[in-house]
């Protein structure tokens, strides 16, 4: 048997290839401290904010929440008595919940029929259709703000424009605005008008739909209505679904138009008087915060639960283009 003899040139050598081996690998190690160190001095002001501005003035209105505070005094410990009052002794409370429940239920899907319907009239490029565009997404621009807020409050006035087109007409108009009955029915409609949010989103999705499916649908002998629950709305579902989403969890935190419209106070009889309104007067008006705090949280938690539905629901009518090949 022969045996291999290492010779200290064969060593210098062996070692010199181990420390080349170990050289490069402790410099990836050192650039990837150096890459990751500076990741988080570029996230450091997202952190801050995060931890600062989010995380803890929320677990500190959790704290609050089982608390008697008034910002006069120092918090005093009450636990659950917030929230069993919330529930079993605040009749306007409930009122607010019924309120917002309405506003949500029926604003979010007409304001997506009307965006949906706009957009598909406005996808197909024609001219002048740009500036269309421009013109039906300003509402949303401007919807939020207060003066559109009071806009809306004269047209809807006793002596609005808005009477002023039905007399035109001979029917005798109403103060919508300050009838319990429709007061509720204007902030809908001006939570429709903003449509050019989803209305945007849509003309994005129905660019990504192909001209042939239309076309081979055409030639099966579909209609316009049939092309459009057959070929549309299926290829749509996803663009259709991020929207629902996106208006549901906004369409429930209404605020600054019952806000202005009711003068603060939810009015008339209440019928303006939105949850995220109720909780402000609760926190600003009468300073319980500690109420406001348990409202919130049980806010939280209520449109976390109907996030959670929607999510749910998806399943069963969201069809997406790559699930055949699954």
């Amino acid at each position: 048997m022969s045996k291999t003899l290492e010779t200290p040139a064969g060593s210098a050598v062996a070692a010199g290839a181990a420390g080349a081996a170990v050289q490069p690998s402790a410099h990836r190690r050192s650039d990837r401290k150096r890459e990751a160190v500076a990741g988080y001095v570029f996230l450091s002001p997202w952190l801050l904010g995060l931890f600062g501005i989010t995380l803890l003035p929320m677990l500190y209105s959790l704290y609050l929440s089982f608390t008697d505070y008034d910002l006069l005094q120092d918090p005093e410990w009450v636990g659950l008595d917030n929230y069993v009052r919330m529930f079993t002794d605040d009749p306007k409370y409930w009122h607010a919940v019924g309120a917002t429940l309405v506003f949500g239920l029926v604003s979010v899907p007409l304001k997506l029929a009307v965006a949906l319907g706009v957009a598909l009239l406005l996808y197909r490029n024609r001219r002048g259709v740009g500036l269309y565009r421009s013109l039906y997404y300003v509402p949303s621009l401007l919807g939020g703000s207060v003066a559109i807020a009071i806009v809306w409050q004269t047209l809807f006035g006793g002596a609005g424009a808005v009477n002023e087109v039905l007399g035109f007409f001979g029917i005798e108009g109403r103060s919508w605005i300050a009838n319990p009955s429709t007061a509720l029915g204007t902030l809908i409609l001006l939570a429709a008008w903003q449509f050019g949010a989803p209305m945007v989103i849509f003309l994005a999705g129905l660019k990504q739909i192909p001209a042939e499916m239309f076309e081979a649908a055409s030639l099966d002998g579909a209609g316009r209505m049939q092309q459009f629950w057959h070929v549309t709305l299926p290829l749509l579902s996803p663009v259709l679904f991020f929207n629902l989403v996106l208006e549901t969890i906004a369409g429930f935190q209404g605020f600054t138009a019952a806000f202005v419209i009711s003068g603060g106070l939810g009015g008339p009889a209440d019928s303006t008087l939105l949850y995220t309104l109720y909780l402000y007067l609760r926190g600003f008006g009468d300073f319980q915060m500690g109420y406001a705090s348990a409202m919130a949280w049980v806010f939280l938690v209520a449109l976390g639960i109907v996030t959670a539905l929607v999510f749910r629901s998806g399943s069963l009518w969201v069809h997406y283009a790559d699930e055949g090949e699954r």
